[in-house]
């Protein structure tokens, strides 16, 4: 059976594309190194769209009115330019009302695009630029141990990590902030407090890593304009062991925290990533796995929500739960030494 993965990995290689929603011109270079703010691509989109109805204009039928269209698709226009003309008895003209450019021209009617943006891609995540994708953007490679989580507030930031814990189970309050804390990234455990998350934002700090959050600061949470991830989930729980050891040994190093929503169609995680020297590149990370015996695990669902154990065996067939399902399990052996018996749905791979 396919497993879901999570990744905790103390080092790996991660290569990730990033690409523009429209074709563009790719700003960085091959072999370029580049931070999560770095701009790799960048692509020039219209503001607004302008529908002009030349027949109802002119009170002419479609087809007629279209022959007196000057303009066609992909053409650019500037402010003022004709755009159509009836001449007789009594002209009429309509003209461009900005600058803009033609989408569409036909049956009498003109789509314009108008106004004129620039979006910039960031690469999102520190590395090497290691491909480029011509018009849309580049695929950059990263080394580094990697932690991904539950929840993400769409947020980008990178700082020094510096720990807000003592144990998985801490958590964090107002009395541990101060101004020293300003422009760094902080490794905290669980958050049941909006003046708390609410006061970081003001010191500033750059980011903010969390075990488990309360559920009642999920809006307040997304709406905080520095990137906060949850390592767990929701409610009182300890950060698991794997990603408190990982994060741990590695406080006071440069991090960078993409908070992206978790995306279950995409696989798409909120990640924290720990740019590290290597002296060979690390193994690819693996995005699919399958259930064995002797693999890392992190249970997903009440009783053991967030700890961490060893898959000791599949268990063959359906195994009957106290509620009456009949499901694929497996026995897992937890951290703590104890053997319990789990759905496979209510795990997931570390690796």
């Amino acid at each position: 059976m396919l497993a879901p993965v999570v990744h905790i990995l103390p080092l790996t290689t991660l290569r990730r594309e990033r690409l523009l929603p429209v074709p563009g011109r790719v700003t960085a270079r091959m072999d370029q190194n580049v931070t999560p703010l770095d701009v790799v691509a960048e692509a020039h989109y219209g503001q607004e769209h302008l529908l002009i109805d030349v027949a109802r204009a002119f009170g002419l039928p479609g087809e007629t009115a279209q022959n007196l269209v000057q303009v066609q698709a992909g053409e650019t226009v500037s402010k003022g330019q004709v755009l159509a003309q009836k001449t007789g008895l009594v002209p009429q003209v309509l003209k461009a009302p900005c600058n803009g450019m033609i989408m569409l021209a036909g049956s009498g009617r003109i789509l314009m695009e108008a106004g004129e943006g620039l979006f910039e891609l960031r690469a999102g995540i520190p590395g090497r630029v290691t491909r480029q994708v011509p018009e849309r953007g580049v695929e950059i490679t990263f080394n580094g141990a990697l932690v991904q989580g539950v929840w993400g507030n769409g947020g980008l930031g990178l700082g020094l990590m510096l720990p807000m814990l003592t144990a998985p189970e801490d958590v964090f309050t107002m009395k541990q902030l101060d101004v020293s804390l300003r422009g760094s990234i902080l490794l905290a455990g669980h958050c049941n407090d909006a003046a708390v998350l609410q006061a970081a934002g003001e010191l500033p700090v750059r980011g903010l890593i969390l075990g488990s959050l309360a559920p009642a600061l999920v809006s307040v949470a997304g709406q905080l304009d520095y990137p906060i991830i949850v390592v767990d989930g929701f409610g009182l729980k300890p950060m698991d062991s794997a990603a408190y050891n990982l994060l741990t040994t590695n406080v006071k190093r440069d991090v960078t925290l993409n908070a992206e929503p978790y995306a279950r169609q995409t696989g798409a995680r909120p990640e924290i990533l720990i740019p590290l020297p290597v002296s060979q590149e690390p193994p690819l990370l693996r995005e699919v796995e399958t259930f064995a015996p002797d693999q890392p695990v992190r249970l997903t669902r009440a009783p053991h929500s967030g700890k961490v154990g060893t898959l000791a065996r599949l268990l063959p067939g359906m195994t009957a739960l106290p509620s009456g399902l009949r499901v694929a399990a497996a026995e897992v052996r937890l951290d703590s030494g104890d053997q319990v018996v789990v759905p496979l749905a209510n795990l997931e791979v570390i690796g």
